[in-house]
Parts: C-alpha cells; structure tokens; sequence
C-alpha cells in the first residue's frame, strides 16, 4: 500500500449521511466549522482507551513498590516512561491513520512469514502479562473492598469485562465514554489522595527531573516501572483504533486528523502520567516517610493506609484500583484480539478469549501465589517484549512509501531509537544482575 497522495481518495469512505454522529462532528472540525473544545471533542477517545494500559494494576504494584522503599527518588522513571510513551502512541496512532492499518497487519503484509509468527507469539506473552496484572488488580481490589472470596471476585471480574466488551456492538463511542470515564474515575481518586497524602511539591519537582540509579532492586523496579508504562499491547491497539475512526481522503485532511490525534494523545498521556506520578509520591509520602520502606504488595498499602490516612483514603484508594482493574482488562482483551487477527488473520469468540485469558490469573488465585509481587514480575515481563513492536514501528512509520505525508521526521525515527535502547540497556543490566549477581 502507497502512502497518500493529495486530492487520491485512499480508500473509500461513508457518505456524510452514513456516518456517526462523532464522524460527521471530526469532518466538520476538518474543515474549520467547529473551533476550540468543540473541535478536538470527536477525536477524543482512541488515547483515552490506551491511556488505561498506562494506569492499569501493574502501574499501582511497581509504583507502591518503588515509592515506599525509594521514596521520591524514582519519579524521574516515571516522567521519562510516559515521554517515551507519548512519543510512541502518537507513532502507532498516526500509523493507523495514514496506512488504514494497524501494527500487527503490517507486520503480516510486510515481514517474513516467520518472523511474523515468533512476533505474534512473544505478543501473546505479554498480552498475557498484561491480563494478569489487570484482572488480579480489579480481583484484590473486589476483594479488600467488599470482602469476597479472590476465587469469585476474579468470575465477577470476567463477567464485568465481558458486558462492557458488548458495548462495542453499539459503536465505538459508547465504549470509548465508558472507558474515559473510569479514567477520569481514577483520576480522581488520586487526586483526593494528594490532598489527603501532602506529599512534598519540592521533592516531587527535584526528583522527577534528576535522575537516580540505586542498586538491584531498584534498576528491576525501574525495568518493572517502564514495563507498566510503555505497554506492548497499547502500541498495537491504538493503530487499531485509529486505522479507519476517520478515514482521511487526501493528505490536507491526514495532516489534520493527525494533529486532533496528537492533541488527544497529549491530554490523555499527561493524565497517564499524573496518575502515574501520584501512585508513587502518596507511597512516598505516606509510607516511606513514616518508616513502611517494606511496603512491597497492595494488599499491605491497603492495611497501612488504615490507620495513617484513616479509612475513606485506604477505601478510594481501592476504587481506583477495581476501576483500573476492572477497564484495564476490557483494554487488554481489546489488544489480544487485535494481536491475533492482525498477525495470523485468525479470530475467536470474544467470549472464549475472556475465558483463556481468564485462566492464568485462576491458577495463581488458586495457588495462592503472591498478587504483588506476580503484578511486579508481569511488568518485568512486558518491558523485554517492549522492543519488538518499537523497532517494528520506527520501522513502518519511517517508511515513505507507507505513510506518505505522515511519515516520520528524522528527529522523531532517532527520539524513537533512542526510546527503543533505553529499555534495552535496562532490560540487559536487568538480566546480567539477576543470574551474575
């Protein structure tokens, strides 16, 4: 497939009459109609849905983690994580935009067949991961909240994904409000727990700009912070949500749709990003502050907060993490099902995916294996599959010959390289203190 090129229609679009609601409002904003707020409101929605991978459970287990033993000193991992993942969910949103399609399809079209296969396979690895992490969050978090048994709170968990999955039937805009909702849910239950946590604004600002590298722990927990951050299964989603929401008809209206895109991947990321940084400054202030250095699972940031910050901030720290447990999963399922089709054109039941996706997290209910320190080694995980769907992007997006007009400055393909040696550089440090010690 060639890039655009102006006044070539690329692929046949709806007529104006076909279209939604949020299609006809984007095409109106296009062509200078709509200004302001209400120009950029059709485009909201494919960020906000990948932003949720970016404040799922496994970003409450690393950062808890890392907050109470290191206290602020690891905020800089977290401002970086989220650059990086600015950079490439704009990378992948625009990738879907120009090309009409996502990551993994590419991948198919263009790579060798085997290649291919051994990407699909690590991909299924971290969508897996992934859906550790969400559903034993939203699981512990039914569980403390409510009391009931993990064994059932984890079926309660699939149900709820399973019916908000349904909403997709509807469109994609009643799935995208619901989604940004339990978003801005989450966020606001951190922003209470600022209040209530008084953390220190001057080791915030110090420390999220200096960085701190410590000893073995806290490299597997910076691996563990990027790996909760920059997700594998979001790169590949948001092309997917992006590759025919508006479908561009020239290269004017590429350009356009890409900067509303932009737009929207900066607000939704910088929210990411401050939810982010909350986790761990509120564990930094109230826990490693007072003494609670070894504060190294929820369950116990749970108990503590009790009698610290009294029962109404231990109780919305709960809800923020069921709501990012329980909208994380949908997310995940979301990226599975776009991994498998996108890679080897095979599909199954949505209903089936939920129940083998399920299975995983039933063994380690069952087992009675640590939840904390599961959700930690998860991301640990997902940051060494990281760099195949980077270097796969930079790849396409670097293609002129794929994205036209849209393809990538030669200042955003080395930022991307740069993204991409990073997380490898860590991952080796990672892996050489672990087996030499």
């Amino acid at each position: 497939m060639s890039g655009l090129d102006l006044g070539e229609i690329r692929r046949e679009s709806p007529s104006l009459e076909g279209e939604s609601k949020t299609v006809t409002a984007a095409r109106e904003a296009i062509l200078g109609e709509r200004k302001g707020i209400k120009a950029i409101l059709p485009f909201l929605g494919p960020a906000f849905i990948a932003s949720i991978a970016y404040i799922d459970p496994g970003n409450f287990a690393t950062n808890i983690q890392s907050g109470s033993q290191f206290g602020y000193k690891m905020l800089w991992v977290v401002v970086l994580a989220n650059l990086m993942a600015l950079l490439l969910q704009n990378m992948s949103a625009k990738l879907g935009i120009a090309t009409g399609k996502n990551l993994p399809e590419l991948c198919r079209d263009h790579l060798p067949k085997w290649l291919t296969y051994v990407m699909w396979i690590f991909s299924e690895v971290a969508a897996m991961a992934t859906d550790i992490a969400e559903f034993l969050g939203a699981t512990l978090g039914l569980h403390l909240l409510f009391g009931i048994p993990m064994i059932y709170a984890t079926v309660l968990t699939g149900i709820a994904t399973y019916l908000i999955l349904s909403l997709d039937k509807l469109g994609f805009r009643p799935l995208e409000k619901f989604i940004a909702a339990f978003a801005l849910l989450i966020g606001l239950c951190y922003i209470v727990e600022t209040f209530l946590s008084k953390p220190s604004i001057s080791q915030i600002a110090y420390h999220s700009i200096v960085p701190w590298i410590g000893n073995k722990d806290s490299i597997l927990l910076a691996v563990g912070v990027i790996g909760a951050t920059v997700m594998p299964h979001a790169i590949y989603l948001h092309s997917s949500l992006t590759q025919n929401r508006v479908v561009p008809r020239n290269n004017i209206e590429a350009v356009k749709i890409n900067k509303f895109s932009t737009k929207e991947i900066i607000i939704a990321m910088s929210f990411a990003g401050f939810i982010n940084l909350a986790m761990m400054y509120m564990a930094a202030s109230v826990f490693n502050t007072t003494g609670h250095t070894q504060i190294a699972d929820i369950t116990s940031a749970y108990k503590t907060l009790t009698p610290l910050l009294g029962a109404a901030a231990a109780s919305v720290f709960l809800i923020s993490l069921l709501a990012s447990g329980i909208s994380s999963s949908v997310v995940g399922t979301m990226a599975g099902q776009v991994i498998m089709q996108g890679f080897v054109g095979f599909t199954i039941p949505l209903w089936l995916r939920r129940v083998i996706t399920m299975l995983p997290t039933f063994i380690i209910v069952l087992l009675g294996v640590d939840p904390t320190q599961t959700l930690v080694i998860s991301q640990v995980v997902l940051s060494i599959v990281l760099p195949l769907p980077i270097i796969a992007l930079i790849y396409f997006t670097r293609r002129k010959d794929l994205m036209g007009v849209l393809t990538n400055k030669t200042s955003t393909t080395v930022l991307s390289i740069m993204c991409a040696c990073i997380i490898l550089m860590l991952n080796i440090v990672l892996i050489y203190q672990t087996f030499a010690g």
